[in-house]
């Protein structure tokens, strides 16, 4: 009985290595690949921290991620975020702040510690009041995600929607094919769109069209109003309301999202000439680092909200 018991016992321990061996649960696991880690407060505005981690294993989530990389506390059990490098989650009866994250420019939509890493994301940790919008479910800071990987190990086909102005279309055809992605042919279901053209056009997509519904809609810290026969845009603060009207030549880049749709960008302004501004900020330089959206004017790009 105790030999037989023995060879058992034996056994089991040759097929826990080999799981731990295999990574098959136990253990760490293999390697999945570099994951870019950011952290900031206040819609982007102020660093916190930002390192590329290249010890992730195949069970690494983004809150084991975020553990392994700043000092952290909990609530919940363990499955949401309290406070990150002493920036602490409030809830006050005239606006709350909290952490939101976001994998590849898409808000997550589960829990930090459910969701799993698969290698090359970008993970964006923002502090942020919330009480212009509760949710914002894309941004624009991530570029080039997520033309590249997709979210939640989807990878959406791409595609740019030609909705006036030949010149600016191809432009962002060209930088997305310089950071790397492969365009879409035809119209391919649940692709991830670029809308490109004036805003008169833009605005008939459903999706785009949530942005003249507000950030509370939409997510996206901009309007455009019909004045005189033409359009304005409009920069809005974090509270939601207009703080400021850019002139006609102004460009918008953001991103929006339609139920648990791909998401879409648009690169539009109220004319031909922002459009084109908008179109430019798409670079490689960082121009959309870390912003949810931002306007193309002048030559400079200004983040929004507005603060």
């Amino acid at each position: 009985m105790t030999a037989r018991r023995g060879t058992v016992v034996a056994i089991a321990l040759l097929v826990a290595a080999a799981l731990v061996a295999a990574g098959c649960g136990l253990g760490p696991g293999d390697g999945v690949g570099d994951v870019e880690l950011t952290v900031t407060r206040d819609y982007g505005t102020v660093p916190v921290i930002h390192r590329e981690l290249g010890d992730v294993t195949e069970s690494g989530t983004v809150m084991r991620a975020l553990e392994g990389s700043a000092a952290i506390t909990t609530r919940y059990g363990g499955g949401f975020v309290q406070s990150i490098e002493g920036i602490e989650a409030e809830e006050r009866l005239d606006r709350s702040s909290d952490w939101f994250f976001y994998v590849n420019g898409v808000e997550a939509t589960v829990g930090a510690a459910d969701y799993d890493l698969s290698g090359g994301e970008a993970i964006w940790w923002d502090y942020r009041d919330w009480s212009g919008a509760m949710r914002v479910a894309a941004v624009v800071g991530s570029w080039p995600q997520p033309f590249l990987d997709g979210y939640g190990g989807r990878r959406w086909p791409v595609v740019v929607e030609c909705l006036g102005g030949a010149a600016a279309c191809e432009l962002v055809r060209e930088r997305l094919r310089e950071a790397g992605v492969t365009l879409a042919s035809g119209a391919p279901d649940d692709a991830l769109r670029v809308l490109v053209g004036p805003w008169a056009e833009v605005r008939e997509d459903p999706a785009a069209g949530q942005i003249e519904d507000g950030p509370q809609a939409s997510g996206v810290f901009a309007d455009f109003e019909l004045e005189g026969g033409g359009y304005v845009l409009r920069g809005l603060g974090e509270d939601g309301e207009v703080e400021r009207t850019f002139d006609e030549e102004a460009g918008l880049v953001a991103a929006t999202r339609r139920y648990d749709a791909p998401p879409i960008w648009v690169v539009t302004g109220p004319r031909q000439a922002g459009v084109s501004a908008a179109a430019e900020l798409l670079d490689a330089a960082g121009s959309l680092r870390d912003h949810y959206a931002i306007v193309a004017e002048g030559g400079e790009g200004t983040p929004l909200p507005l603060r």
